[in-house]
């Protein structure tokens, strides 16, 4: 578990992409059934350039050098090399990854790239202000503590803001952030999250919620 004191600043975010051809609008490859770009499955830039600068001003505009970054996954594409550019472009000193499903390079180790973050995992189980929260880079439907209100977090869906939270569970990743930046997790995470109803997105077919009665466990 990653406990982390109350003082401290704490951010989220996941799947950034960084050079990622496909899902940079002005230059994908992607295409509809019908030949149009995808426009919601796209990011509104005209080049790499510009997408990648946008990625890491609005991290360092928010994040400060001494806050906690929590990355969930799918850290950079183009190449070995941009993993370490992208590190070097953020200011912030501590940073924690989860493995999403594009981060082989990471997850092998090459070159000694896992030093470049304050710690490496698929899995991370987040003690902060007093809540316990499941983070992974992939959606799960029912995790540990659900029943008792606890949060998951996650990546992966590139979902819009407006379909982010399910009970409480949220995509965390950039693109469903209104504003492409990371998340502030106290403010506006963990508060709004509070207002949600417990509960399981599998219905009474969960037993780890209250909806099923007499049950032990």
């Amino acid at each position: 578990m990653l406990k982390i004191p109350n003082d401290r600043k704490v951010w989220v975010t996941s799947d950034t992409h960084y050079s990622h051809t496909n899902i940079c609008r002005g230059i994908t490859n992607w295409r509809l059934p019908n030949g149009d770009v995808p426009e919601k499955q796209t990011r509104p830039f005209e080049t790499l350039d510009k997408m990648n600068a946008s990625i890491v001003n609005n991290i360092n505009e928010v994040v400060g050098q001494d806050d906690v970054l929590i990355h969930f996954g799918d850290w950079s594409f183009g190449g070995f090399e941009n993993i370490e550019e992208l590190r070097n472009r953020i200011w912030c000193k501590e940073i924690h990854l989860i493995y999403g499903n594009h981060d082989h390079h990471l997850v092998n180790n090459r070159e000694d790239c896992q030093r470049l973050f304050t710690s490496t995992q698929w899995f991370l189980q987040l003690n902060y202000m007093g809540e316990t929260m499941e983070c992974m880079h992939f959606p799960i439907l029912s995790w540990n503590g659900l029943g008792k209100g606890r949060i998951h977090l996650h990546g992966h869906s590139h979902l819009p803001n407006e379909k982010k939270i399910s009970f409480r569970r949220m995509d965390v990743g950039i693109d469903g952030h209104p504003e492409f930046r990371p998340y502030d997790l106290h403010r506006e995470i963990m508060n709004p999250m509070k207002k949600q109803p417990i509960g399981s997105e599998l219905g009474v077919d969960d037993h780890h919620t209250d909806e099923m009665k007499n049950v032990v466990g």
